[in-house]
């Protein structure tokens, strides 16, 4: 018997419906695609990007009183068409565990706890002026497991172990210490402090803050980090700003500083607008300059859309 697209996605949505008897699952994901002039060094190109745009399936299933599974698999799409054979779909997080009483506990795919302790602090992530572009720390770890207690106090806890996962494989760590919550919706401030022990090669150190005040959002991080064989070090900073100018336009603009040993400077600095088209869905522009010291100069400016669901 042939199937037919209708076929499948009925197919599909039966079988979520009786998935739903046992647990709690929800299909989410974002598309998120721009049109931009780059301009990496060796003259400007004009590109369609897809800027992480993913797919993802999570969920929990209680298991009794105050104790519950949670899951997740999430999948990077580049909807852009322009990916290398076999890499259109990427793993992204991917993990099942416990949570109750005792807090959470998690196996798999996941952020660090450094990476996660950025916030919402990044207004770009994802984007050209992600602060991945001058810092080390953010990673996506597979064969972690990760835990993070209850909170007290606004206070939490949380730890990500790497597993050697080969004979001469290194394992790793990453802990990290919040306060408050990223969306600033239950507290006034988000804080954090955060250190990677040999993650993929680096220590890295990271205190993070974010508040707003009068109508503005405000965020600042701190960044230092070594390499485990050389012992090279860098030092930067990175503050964000975001004010809303009518109920549906954003103005935003972040600065990000990177000074490596022996003088090598690296800066960028990027400004953007964001409207809203509904809950679910923007409009944005951004523009995005870095200045690389030794390396080439780097620019960016582009105009996009983004649906989440």
């Amino acid at each position: 018997m042939k199937l037919t697209p209708s076929m499948l996605t009925a197919a599909l949505i039966s079988a979520m419906s009786v998935t739903s008897y046992a647990a709690e699952v929800d299909i989410y994901g974002k598309a998120n695609l721009t049109v931009q002039s780059s301009d990496e060094g060796d003259g400007s190109f004009t590109e369609v990007k897809s800027n992480a745009s993913r797919i993802g399936f999570k969920g929990t299933h209680e298991l009794s009183d105050g104790l519950e599974v949670v899951f997740r698999a999430e999948f990077q799409v580049d909807l852009d068409g322009d990916s290398e054979k076999g890499d259109s779909i990427t793993d992204r997080n991917q993990y099942i565990g416990l949570r109750g009483a005792f807090g959470e506990v998690l196996l798999g795919k996941n952020d660090t706890m450094l990476k996660q302790s950025q916030g919402k602090v990044d207004l770009f992530s994802d984007l050209n002026a992600d602060i991945k572009e001058l810092w080390k720390g953010e990673n996506r770890m597979a064969d972690t497991i990760s835990y993070k207690s209850p909170k007290f106090s606004g206070f939490q806890l949380g730890v990500t172990y790497v597993a050697e996962d080969s004979v001469d494989g290194e394992d790793a760590t990453s802990i990290a210490l919040f306060y408050g919550d990223s969306g600033l919706k239950k507290s006034k401030v988000f804080a954090s402090i955060a250190h990677d022990a040999d993650m993929k090669g680096y220590d890295a150190t990271r205190a993070t803050v974010q508040t707003k005040v009068a109508g503005v959002t405000l965020g600042a991080i701190l960044h230092t980090q070594e390499s485990v064989t050389s012992g090279a070090e860098m030092d930067g900073f990175m503050v964000s700003a975001k004010y809303s100018l009518t109920e549906k336009m954003s103005l935003k603009g972040q600065y990000q500083a990177a000074n490596h040993d022996g003088g090598d400077d690296k800066s960028g600095i990027t400004v953007g607008l964001d409207y809203k088209l509904a809950k679910s869905t923007k409009l944005f522009g951004f523009y995005t300059s870095f200045d690389m010291d030794s390396d080439s100069d780097e620019d960016y400016l582009a105009a996009g859309i983004e649906y989440k669901f």
